[in-house]
């Protein structure tokens, strides 16, 4: 019998509340970078980041030196704004992922309206592709938004994980089968990502068209039980047990 050959699946480790720690405080420590390049070395396959309107976490400089001092790519989150696009197009991130953004809020609440903005986001996606920079769009699991995302240029889709994470089911599981499903029909790569542990992680990645999870807060928070490379080399085993 032959193995199941499918392609293993990436795991993007978002940093940011390594930055929230040290901003309770001030000062430098714990340092971001640090966590970055300890993620590099554990198995990590890409560093994920939100630069936030009011930076509450990840701050410009931590993106600097991010692009010096670490070789994996770095995938950029962040909202459809003029300043955002200038920072895109100064650091040139491997790729940047387009979310909704509201300054109320603890975390990023839902997925990106993609067909309610598809002429700013059309705009700003032609401007980064100058800089050959890949275009991701943070969508909930919903075909409409899917397609949309085809419509305006994006490369890669990152579905909406949160609700399935708050409370785990069928029907909703459903929903991210079957957007990855369109998605891959399209031509877009698709990831996922938000709220996600080691048992939902599993889950999502049974689903054979996503190819990459950005996980930050679960791998952060039990880092401070277990060590992050060792919850980093749990998480990438949990995922690849195909």
């Amino acid at each position: 019998m032959k193995k199941n050959m499918r392609k293993k699946i990436r795991l993007g480790v978002n940093i940011d509340h390594v930055a929230t720690i040290r901003n309770a405080r001030g000062g430098s420590h714990p340092d971001p970078v640090d966590a970055a390049i300890l993620a590099q070395k554990s198995g990590a396959d890409g560093i994920t980041i939100h630069l936030r309107e009011d930076r509450r976490h990840i701050r410009d400089e931590d993106l600097v030196r991010l692009k010096k001092e670490i070789k994996l790519p770095i995938n950029l989150e962040m909202a459809a704004t003029k300043e955002m696009l200038a920072i895109a197009l100064k650091t040139r991130p491997n790729a940047v992922c387009i979310v909704p953004e509201k300054r109320q809020e603890v975390t990023t609440e839902g997925g990106l309206d993609v067909v309610k903005n598809e002429k700013i986001l059309r705009e700003m996606i032609a401007k980064i592709h100058t800089k050959k920079i890949r275009i991701s769009l943070f969508v909930d699991a919903n075909e409409k938004q899917i397609r949309a995302a085809k419509n305006v240029g994006a490369d890669i889709v990152e579905i909406h994980t949160g609700k399935f994470c708050h409370k785990p089911n069928k029907t909703e599981f459903q929903k991210i089968k079957k957007c990855a499903e369109l998605a891959q029909e399209l031509g877009l790569e698709c990831h996922a990502g938000h709220g996600l542990n080691y048992e939902t992680a599993a889950t999502i990645a049974k689903i054979p068209q996503i190819i990459e999870l950005n996980i930050g807060h679960f791998l952060i928070g039990e880092a401070v039980f277990d060590g992050l490379a060792t919850v980093i080399k749990k998480m990438k085993k949990v995922v690849n047990l195909l």
